[in-house]
């Protein structure tokens, strides 16, 4: 016995020390993961002559870059996040340097919205008007990389590549089977016809509204695409539709050339061949490419502006509005954000950009309040990215001036409220809930009982409340009659194109138009941008973007559609009940 302690001790302190020894060396190699990564963080790069940006697309978009970089060792197993904002910066600096000949693009597996691509596509039609090249190569071109790549001058795949080239399509899930065996009822509580974020969680299929809507909305982006491939491979857009209809991305690679597709089929080699003819380089000589990155950060080409004692405010709203996961808009945060710019005489005009679903009806009220007060002392200007929608169209209605991008997904103007009842599922679990009260729903909400009627009837009330508020919100900031605002409502998603149609939009343009329209607005001469809220510290950054939020994102891909209908669940509990957004799942592909 005495043998049996004394091993078992042995063990039990080699354990304790091995372990003590881990943690010292996990700490260590933080600290000099951290030391590696910040020491170039602030490190200006130089560009050598008869360069070329190499305009790596391959990864998820993000509308801001972040200060942090993972170093080489861990790039295999990190999920590459692109910032546009980056992207942005990179061409417009390419296309003033003379030592940037021209751009290599490879869009590749880009994952981002149309109104994002739309985004990058403009910039590089303006970056053309330099009178340097674009030339477009990728193994495989995802749809929206396809449209974004086909600006190019010179548009290559590989002789075994493939071009997604198939039309859009929306697939929407539907959790009222799998509610109903387990017990759970979600108590709805809406306006508007066409406010399908709740059908999700009360129906097994699309309503005849809804799939009226969608495909009113498919239909615009794909007509905004096909015109946009047509122009610029010069395949009347009826062709483009037929070879869609009859799945040339499965076909030999032959037709893509004889298509009108693609100009070229060559190996990366052969492209890399093509490339160093293009910029009258040796072939025993490498091509001198520079990374997005790095032409964002350097500094050979100073913007006069900068100097420049007008600031205009570029203000991003990006994610559910007061949402349970990031990226997301933090309503007090971003209500307090902008009353501290209101009061910054430095700053001429706001450029409110905006990308988010929606999400808290409260939420969204506040930030409304604030930029409204914000507009009696300053212009601001909204752009739209891929959604501006319900919430997101929210705090927007009240601007100057909108723009949107055709391929925008927006509107949406409606509320719902959702509240399950559990009770079901209790029951067949063999709980039960026995409750005292001093009111009549002084125990509302319950996730344990259904709603008695007079609830049903108050929060009901609260929800046509909270429409008829952001109806009233949008006809005033529109300046429309709220009759108008009502025939477009009904929760109803409008595309980018449509919405301008409509009024809810006053001109269709990304970013730079949107800023120059604040100038004007402001009576601005020369101005600089300044980025709000200021990015994360580095060290919080380095906890958020390769702690939890990394495990999250990187099961979220082993997991696929199960990890997403998780998510979804587990986030209706900490939804606010009263909510203005698009369905908590929404695909366009």
């Amino acid at each position: 016995m005495k043998q049996f302690f004394k091993f078992t001790f042995a063990s039990c302190l080699g354990f304790a020390i091995a372990m003590i020894i881990l943690w010292f060396v996990m700490i260590f190699s933080v600290m000099g993961l951290v030391a590696t990564i910040g020491s170039g963080t602030d490190e200006k790069k130089t560009i050598s002559e008869n360069s070329i940006l190499h305009l790596n697309l391959n990864g998820v978009i993000q509308e801001r870059s972040t200060e942090l970089e993972l170093p080489p060792m861990f790039s295999d197993y990190a999920l590459k996040e692109i910032g546009l904002d980056r992207i942005m910066t990179a061409i417009d600096k390419a296309a003033k340097n003379p030592k940037i000949k021209g751009i290599y693009l490879e869009s590749g597996l880009l994952q981002c919205g149309y109104a994002t691509a739309q985004q990058i596509r403009t910039k590089l039609q303006d970056f053309k008007k330099s009178g340097k090249f674009v030339y477009a190569y990728s193994d495989l071109y995802a749809q929206n990389g396809y449209f974004l790549s086909t600006v190019a001058d010179t548009l290559v795949t590989n002789p075994s590549g493939m071009i997604e080239l198939k039309g859009l399509s929306s697939t929407s899930m539907f959790f009222k089977g799998a509610l109903d065996k387990l017990g759970i009822q979600m108590q709805i509580f809406k306006v508007g016809t066409y406010k399908s974020a709740v059908e999700p969680f009360t129906e097994t299929k699309m309503s005849d509204a809804n799939r009226e809507q969608m495909t009113m909305l498919l239909s615009n982006f794909w007509s905004v695409i096909l015109d946009s491939v047509s122009v610029s491979r010069g395949v009347p857009v009826a062709e483009l539709n037929k070879y869609a209809s009859e799945g040339i991305m499965l076909k030999e690679q032959k037709d893509l050339l004889s298509s009108k597709l693609v100009d070229k089929l060559l190996y990366r080699d052969e492209f890399n061949t093509l490339l160093k003819t293009k910029m009258g380089i040796a072939q025993d000589k490498k091509l001198k490419l520079v990374s997005i990155s790095d032409m964002a950060k350097n500094s050979d080409i100073i913007d006069d502006n900068q100097k420049s004692r007008n600031t205009i405010a570029l203000v991003y709203a990006v994610g559910e509005i007061d949402g349970t996961s990031t990226p997301k808009v933090d309503t007090r945060k971003l209500s307090e954000e902008i009353f501290k710019i209101k009061a910054d005489s430095s700053i001429k005009a706001v450029v409110l950009r905006v990308n988010s679903p929606g999400g808290s009806a409260f939420g969204s009220e506040q930030v409304w309040y604030a930029l409204s007060e914000l507009k009696k002392v300053k212009p601001f200007v909204v752009s739209m990215g891929d959604y501006a929608a319900s919430g997101g169209y929210y705090i927007s209605c009240d601007a100057n001036w909108i723009f949107a991008e055709p391929t925008t997904l927006t509107g949406s103007i409606g509320i719902f409220g959702m509240l399950p009842n559990t009770k079901g599922l209790t029951d067949k679990l063999g709980l039960n809930f026995d409750v005292v009260q001093t009111n009549p729903i002084a125990n509302f909400p319950s996730m344990t009982s259904p709603v008695s009627a007079e609830e049903r009837m108050l929060m009901q009330r609260n929800v046509e409340r909270g429409y008829e508020l952001f109806t009233r919100r949008c006809a005033e900031g529109r300046k429309m009659p709220v009759e108008s605002i009502l025939k477009v409502a009904e929760g109803r998603v409008w595309s980018g194109v449509k919405a301008k149609e409509l009024g809810l939009v006053d001109e269709l343009g990304g970013m730079d138009m949107a800023l120059a329209k604040a100038a004007s607005l402001a009576n601005l001469k020369d101005y600089k941008v300044k980025d709000y809220p200021k990015k994360k510290e580095f060290f919080d950054q380095l906890l958020e973007d390769y702690g939890l939020a990394a495990v999250t994102r990187l099961t979220s891909v082993l997991g696929g559609d199960y990890f997403k209908e998780y998510l979804i669940i587990n986030n209706i509990k900490d939804m606010d009940p009263v909510q203005a957004r698009l369905p908590l799942m929404l695909d366009i592909e």
